[in-house]
């Protein structure tokens, strides 16, 4: 596959795993816990998430509220906002460079450069990519955790949401398409350096022939 295959394939990743960050960040549904009263018409299901708790009935009617203080909150949610904001920020500018450096697009003309940029484009993913992993398995381990505690009632206890699985296949994704990045970037400046050092000894052998 060409450089600019390699390169469009780590876009399409790229973006893939940002969609999957925002996703994430957005959507209430890190966490799930159900419980069935009685009656089966009486049964909810509550969905938390970064920013929001949300409650919705078996009616479909969902009320959602925002968390009261951030200071209250547990540290290890905390850290999940920060990291995932920062995750998402860093994707979008690291694809930015990558457009920026990429070989189908005219933004630097110098080809010295281009691999450079990709490779600070490539570290810049694969740090999202662990940004998203690190919360989510940290988010995911909590759960698991309170969910074998035999002190919490069944009603307190709580399962994996959605958020989770969309999180660990955005880090993949975003470790995928840094990783490419920089091994693909690493080649082709070691080539280039190879090539133009070629060029350097070929020119200087005529002068020295002439004199």
């Amino acid at each position: 596959m060409g450089s600019v295959g390699v390169q469009i394939v780590c876009v399409a990743l790229g973006v893939l795993g940002l969609i999957g960050t925002i996703v994430c960040c957005v959507v209430p549904n890190w966490r799930v816990s159900s419980f069935t009263g009685s009656n089966i018409v009486t049964a909810q299901r509550n969905h938390d998430g970064l920013w929001t708790s949300c409650v919705v009935q078996s009616t479909g009617q969902q009320q959602c509220k925002s968390y009261d203080s951030m200071l209250v909150l547990p540290s290890y949610l905390q850290a999940s906002r920060a990291m995932t904001i920062i995750s998402c920020m860093l994707s979008g500018l690291s694809l930015l460079i990558l457009f920026c450096g990429a070989d189908f697009t005219t933004c630097v003309e110098n080809e010295d450069v281009k691999p450079k940029i990709s490779l600070a484009a490539g570290v810049g993913l694969l740090l999202t990519g662990l940004l998203v992993i690190i919360p989510v398995s940290w988010f995911a381990h909590n759960i698991v955790r309170d969910f074998n505690n035999p002190m919490l009632s069944s009603a307190q206890k709580q399962e994996l949401g959605a958020c989770i699985f969309i999180g660990w296949a955005a880090g993949l994704l975003l470790l995928l398409s840094g990783g490419l990045l920089c091994c693909f970037s690493r080649a082709k400046s070691g080539s280039s350096g190879g090539t133009a050092k070629y060029y350097s000894n070929s020119a200087s052998a005529p002068n020295k022939n002439y004199v």
